[in-house]
């Protein structure tokens, strides 16, 4: 069969990058969960616990939207499933509206360059690249 007929090739790195999607997104999950149980909570780190207890509730939810849509979105693109693109899209927005809960630490005593790159820089980046790999894969027939 050739190639116009069984689809393009995939690259053996689709696989890797979509595994490894995968399991920054389910420990994203599994931060989601333990940020959920005070008890937890509350062993934490002050500048940790500050910043948890302190995140309005509207920023939970998009971090809820953030990960879940993320995992989401790397089970689609495991499947080859042209739906990844509107899970990380969704992914995409949750990080964005999340991030607007820090702009106002931002230089306080409990959010500092460590933290800015933790909460904010590295899951925009990462939430942005997924986004953009899966419209990459679609545009490359990858996925359908």
């Amino acid at each position: 069969m050739s190639e116009s007929e069984a689809g393009p090739t995939v690259p053996p790195s689709f696989k890797v990058i979509a595994i490894v999607a995968l399991v920054w997104n389910v420990m994203g999950v599994l931060n989601f969960i333990v940020q959920m149980n005070p008890e937890v909570v509350a062993s934490m780190p002050d500048a940790q616990r500050v910043i948890i207890e302190g995140r309005p509730a509207w920023a939970t939810a998009a971090f809820a939207l953030a990960v879940f849509g993320g995992t989401a979105g790397a089970i689609l693109l495991l499947l080859r499933r042209a739906a990844a693109i509107h899970a990380f899209g969704a992914s995409l927005v949750g990080v964005v509206v999340q991030m607007l809960a820090y702009i106002g630490l931002l230089g306080s005593e409990h959010f500092g360059l460590p933290q800015l790159v933790m909460y904010a820089a590295m899951p925009l980046i990462v939430a942005g690249f997924l986004f953009w790999y899966a419209n990459s894969a679609q545009s490359r027939q990858w996925i359908s």
